[in-house]
């Protein structure tokens, strides 16, 4: 069902076209005048309105011209005598959707409508839509309250309304598109297209044709024309991932790109325009890659106009926790399951694991722990298959080799880094390896371990004989 307002000034024709309507199932709703229509408008925001064309004061056209356009405005179906279907033409022109010559036939109102109510939920859907991914992406939604996160935040805010190049630094796993999303959605492109390649994952021979397209025949293979990324991103943002890996000769191409604006086929003998936003990203210190020859110099300075450094999962500990409870709840719908979050035992876990996954690993054990789950709570027991925790006590996470250890070694390893954590104070070390002082300062001179080893023993009941 939809909401249809009909503007006319001959009530007989009002009324019958509002009765086609509500026999269809529709809302109708009918006005005397352009003008009286506009107040119905503003009240009942209508999906379809049909007007007459020439009615005293306002006229359809007039009507067109005056409707809001917020947050989308409707479909308009302007009504006319066949002598003036050219202005009827005129006004589909500004706008209208379609136009009713007169007089009027049911099964072409009916028609009409149908085929304007279809197309307005079609843009209704597409602004939900639009919404939804806009709101995803709001630089709000980027979960982290750590200090490095919130610098990452501010730096995406100030560069988003520009068009200038980002280069976005990080390990795998730290977010690097989720950033490159933000940046581009909250930018003025934020309606063209956001274009990602992972410049690791294609091979060398084929990453031109990806980035820039070929014509015809332009290589063995080459039967039809294809469009590059380059052109299909157009007024949108090309999103380089793992530029660090691509071939020099493509670096070349790309730094024309950046500076004329322009591409060409292969195979191609036009340039085509091109006004494309690059995002790019790496975990590689391209600085080292420029030293060694590796990436161009001048490329490197032209994508790295804004730099954006992205903190591994390690580094920015405080977050682990609230990013946990987004898997959940995301992982929650999912699988239908009701997981109401983490216990204080498996909180610590995953703040002391180390991450070499990082945010994507992170991700990966919430939702096996949530499937798996039988608590309503997860449980450490529920992320120790995914993630190597520390052992239990009274234990050591030890891997006997093959070949077997050097238990000597092993020990004065021990005794080393328990005078490291104690300060090098002898009788805090022997505390935390649970020894007597006595054998654990023979253990020092076993090993000639005990020079430079602080005298303040009296803090240890037992004393040196």
């Amino acid at each position: 069902m939809a909401v249809i307002i009909v503007i006319d000034d001959e009530q007989r024709q009002r009324d019958i076209i509002k009765t086609i309507l509500e026999d269809e199932g529709h809302e109708a709703h009918t006005a005397p005048s352009a003008e009286k229509g506009l107040e119905l408008i503003e009240t009942l925001i209508p999906d379809v309105v049909i007007t007459d064309l020439k009615m005293g004061g306002m006229s359809g056209v007039q009507l067109l011209d005056a409707l809001p356009g917020d947050p989308v405005r409707p479909a308009v179906i302007i009504m006319t005598a066949f002598g003036t279907i050219s202005s009827a033409v005129e006004a589909i022109k500004k706008g209208a959707f379609d136009y009713l010559t007169k007089p009027l036939e049911k099964d072409v109102i009916v028609l009409t409508v149908k085929k304007a109510v279809e197309r307005m939920q079609l843009l209704k859907d597409n602004i939900r839509l639009q919404d939804a991914l806009f709101g995803k992406f709001k630089m709000e939604g980027i979960i982290g309250n750590s200090k490095r996160m919130r610098d990452v935040i501010e730096v995406a805010k100030k560069v988003a309304p520009t068009s200038v190049t980002v280069l976005v630094y990080g390990e795998s796993g730290t977010g690097k598109e989720l950033i490159a999303k933000a940046v581009h959605y909250n930018s003025p492109r934020r309606t063209g297209p956001f274009t990602a390649i992972n410049c690791a994952a294609i091979p060398d021979n084929l990453i031109e044709s990806e980035l820039f397209g070929y014509e015809p025949g332009a290589f063995t293979g080459a039967a039809h024309r294809k469009i590059g990324l380059f052109e299909s991103s157009d007024r949108g943002t090309l999103f380089l991932d793992e530029v660090g890996d691509l071939p020099l000769l493509t670096q070349t191409k790309i730094l024309r790109v950046l500076q004329d604006k322009e591409v060409r086929r292969l195979g191609g003998k036009d340039n085509i325009k091109v006004d494309v936003r690059i995002i790019a990203a790496t975990n590689k210190d391209l600085e080292k890659e420029v030293a060694n020859g590796k990436f161009r110099e001048d490329l490197y300075y032209r994508l790295k106009v804004v730099a954006i450094e992205l903190p591994p999962l390690r580094e920015r500990k405080e977050d682990i926790a609230v990013l946990a409870g987004f898997f959940i709840e995301k992982y929650n719908k999912e699988f239908g399951k009701r997981i109401k979050g983490l216990s204080d035992g498996s909180v610590k876990a995953l703040a002391d694991y180390h991450w070499p996954g990082n945010i994507r690993q992170l991700e990966f054990v919430v939702e096996r722990a949530v499937l798996m789950s039988d608590s309503d709570t997860i449980q450490v027991n529920d992320i120790r298959g995914e993630i190597r925790l520390p052992p239990e006590k009274g234990m050591l996470d030890i891997e006997l080799p093959e070949e077997g250890i050097n238990f000597e070694e092993l020990e004065k390893e021990l005794i080393k880094k328990a005078m490291f954590k104690a300060n090098n104070v002898a009788a805090k070390a022997a505390r935390l390896l649970g020894m007597t002082y006595k054998t654990f300062w023979y253990r020092l001179e076993k090993f000639g371990l005990h020079n430079n080893v602080s005298p303040k023993e009296d803090i240890y009941p037992e004393k040196r004989n």
